[in-house]
C-alpha cells in the first residue's frame, strides 16, 4: 500500500529528546516500510524516514502567530493535489488537515493521543466523511471522543529492541521519575515516596517553561533536589534512559490528571522495571496488576506498593510488555482498519 502519514510540525519526527506522538509516528513509518509498504511522512523540518519525507515550510519568527494558518494551508494544498497517490493516510496531526478530502475515497485514519474535541468529531461527521476511522491509543481516549463517526483502540507501542531487559537490580536501587516536571505529572507526590520508603529517586524529564509549572518547579521541586537521595538527571535521550530505567528499581507514575496513555511506562517495562502509577486516565490499561506493576489510588499504597516490589519478576515484566506493545503488532492492528 502507499502510506501518507502527517505530523503536526512542532517537533521533528523523530525527536530528538521530547516528543511521545513524533516518536510513534516516526516508528510506524519505519515499520510499515519494512512490511512493504510505501511510505511518505508530511512533518516538520528537521524530519526523515526510510521512506520520502516532505516538510512543512519553516514558521516566520516576525508573525508566529501565522504558523497555525500557513500549517493548515500547507497541509490543505498539499492533500488536495496528492491525495489519489495513497491508499491510506493516517494523520497524528490536526483533524481540520482533512477537510479538503473528507469526502474523497481514500481511507483516512485519524489518531488521537489526547483527550478529543467532540466539536470537531460531529462537525466533521456531519459533513458526510467517507472512508474515515478515529482511533483513540486507549479505551479512555477513546471514551472521551466517540460520539460519531467509526472509532477504534490503537495502543502505543515502541521498539522493544531498544531497551536492555535487565533481570536483577539491587534491592536498594533507585526508584525513578520520567517525564515533564509539571504539577500534574505529580513529581512531589514521587518524592514523598520516596523519603518515605528511604530510597532515592532518580528524576529524568525537563524542566517547565509554562508560567505555573515554572513557579511550581521553583518553589515546590527544586528546593527538594539535594543530588544525593533525591536526583535531578536533566532531560534524557534514548541512550540515557535505557540506562536510568534499566537500574531503577521501579518508575513512579503518580500521575494528577486522566492520562491518555504514558509512553515512558511501557519504556520502563521494556527494561524489566515495573510501573507503580495512580489509577487515572489509561494507567489501570497499561499496567497489568502484579505482572508489570501496580495501580495505586493513593500515596499511602504507592509506598506500600514499593515495599512488594520483590514480588514482581523483571523478565516477565519485560516479556509481558512486549507482547502487548511492541511496534509490528501495533502497526498490523493500525493496517486491518483499512
Amino acid at each position: 500500500m502507499r502510506i501518507l502519514l502527517v505530523m503536526n510540525p512542532g517537533i521533528p519526527v523523530p525527536p530528538v529528546l521530547y516528543g511521545g506522538i513524533e516518536r510513534i509516528v516516526y516508528l510506524l513509518a519505519e515499520e510499515y516500510t519494512k512490511l512493504g509498504h510505501e511510505v511518505t511522512l508530511l512533518a516538520g523540518p528537521g524530519s526523515y524516514c526510510s521512506g520520502r519525507t516532505i516538510t512543512f515550510e519553516n514558521g516566520d519568527a516576525k508573525y508566529p502567530n501565522l504558523d497555525n494558518y500557513r500549517e493548515i494551508y500547507f497541509a490543505w494544498k498539499f492533500l488536495r493535489r496528492n491525495h489519489q497517490q495513497f491508499d491510506v493516510i493516517h494523520n497524528f496531526g490536526r483533524l481540520i488537515y482533512f477537510l479538503p478530502i473528507l469526502n474523497k475515497p481514500v481511507s483516512k485514519i485519524m489518531s488521537y493521543q489526547r483527550e478529543v474535541s467532540t466539536k470537531g468529531i460531529k462537525l466533521n461527521t456531519s459533513l458526510g466523511a467517507k472512508n474515515l476511522v478515529f482511533t483513540g491509543c486507549s479505551n479512555y481516549c477513546v471514551s472521551t471522543g466517540n460520539v460519531a463517526g467509526k472509532w477504534a483502540t490503537v495502543y502505543n507501542a515502541i521498539d522493544f529492541d531498544q531497551y536492555t531487559l535487565n533481570t536483577d537490580v539491587d534491592k536498594d536501587a533507585p526508584l525513578m521519575f520520567l517525564g515533564r516536571l509539571d504539577k500534574i505529572k505529580g513529581l512531589h507526590t514521587a518524592i514523598e515516596a520516596a523519603k518515605a520508603t528511604s530510597s532515592k529517586l532518580w528524576i529524568g524529564g525537563n524542566i517547565p517553561t509554562t508560567s505555573d509549572n515554572y513557579v511550581y518547579y521553583k518553589d515546590v521541586i527544586e528546593p527538594l533536589i539535594d543530588n544525593e537521595r533525591i536526583i535531578y538527571l536533566g532531560e534524557l535521550n534514548d541512550k540515557q534512559k535505557n540506562e536510568y530505567l534499566g537500574k531503577a528499581r521501579a518508575l513512579l507514575f503518580p500521575i494528577e490528571w486522566e492520562e491518555p496513555f504514558g509512553i515512558v511506562m511501557i519504556e520502563a517495562m521494556a527494561c524489566g522495571t515495573p510501573v507503580i502509577a495512580f489509577k487515572r486516565g489509561a494507567v489501570p490499561e497499561v499496567v497489568d496488576e502484579n505482572i508489570t506493576g501496580n495501580a495505586v489510588t493513593t500515596l499511602s499504597e504507592m509506598i506500600d506498593a514499593i515495599g512488594l516490589l520483590n514480588k514482581i519478576d523483571r523478565y516477565k515484566c519485560g516479556e509481558h510488555a512486549r507482547k502487548r506493545f511492541n511496534i509490528r503488532k501495533i502497526s498490523n492492528n493500525y493496517l486491518e482498519l483499512v
